[in-house]
């Protein structure tokens, strides 16, 4: 997918605050720290779409932007920043559950995992969830560039095998490095064909 134009649009502090539903909208989401805003930039080849912070936790609302005229990408909050109040946590819970269960024109939840650390409780835990309430879901690994070709290998091979403890299928996998930008195109390449087939079967979000 060629990125013609990448917009902001609106930040949102209730689901309902959101842009109408009438495009194809793809939300990322993981664990504070993980790199999304980075990986966000670095898809869209700009430097400052998503702002990024030394300070995790920055994102705070539901962040929208327009891309390609044609579909939405969502950043939505952070989940598990230890360094806010359990008021702020719980909020940001909320706000992020209402917002997936509810928004009816989301397509695909891209969870964000760093690819140099053992699975993690609270990501197994919110990947269940998603699974319990019929959210369809792919895995990215974060900061590839971080390890070794071979410890990516093995790293993704131990979430796989903790995930089939569980789960018949897999979700989709995808292997990233904002700072390389490796795995861009192929992220970019599943929203591309999936946009179509939803073209191709008229699928109109404001009917559902």
């Amino acid at each position: 997918m060629m990125i013609k134009s990448a917009e902001f649009v609106k930040s949102s502090s209730k689901w309902q605050e959101c842009p109408e539903p009438t495009l194809p909208e793809y939300a990322f989401i993981g664990r504070s720290n993980v790199g999304k805003s980075s990986l966000i930039n670095a898809m869209m080849n700009k430097k400052d779409l998503a702002k990024t912070s030394q300070t995790p936790g920055k994102t705070q609302l539901i962040n929208h932007f327009l891309i390609n005229e044609d579909w939405y990408l969502t950043d939505l909050p952070g989940y598990g920043y230890a360094k806010v109040s359990k008021t702020q946590r719980k909020d940001f819970e909320k706000l992020i559950s209402n917002y997936i269960l509810n928004r009816r024109n989301l397509v695909n939840l891209f969870i964000l995992v760093d690819s140099r650390h053992t699975p993690q409780k609270i990501d197994l835990e919110f990947m269940e969830w998603c699974g319990e309430s019929g959210v369809p879901f792919s895995i990215i690994f974060t900061k590839t560039d971080k390890l070794k070709p071979n410890a990516i290998l093995k790293n993704v091979e131990i979430y796989k095998q903790k995930l089939l403890e569980s789960w018949e299928e897999l979700p989709e996998i995808f292997a990233t490095s904002a700072e390389k930008k490796e795995g861009c195109d192929e992220v970019l390449s599943t929203i591309t064909q999936t946009n179509l087939y939803l073209r191709e079967n008229k699928v109109d979000f404001s009917k559902n």
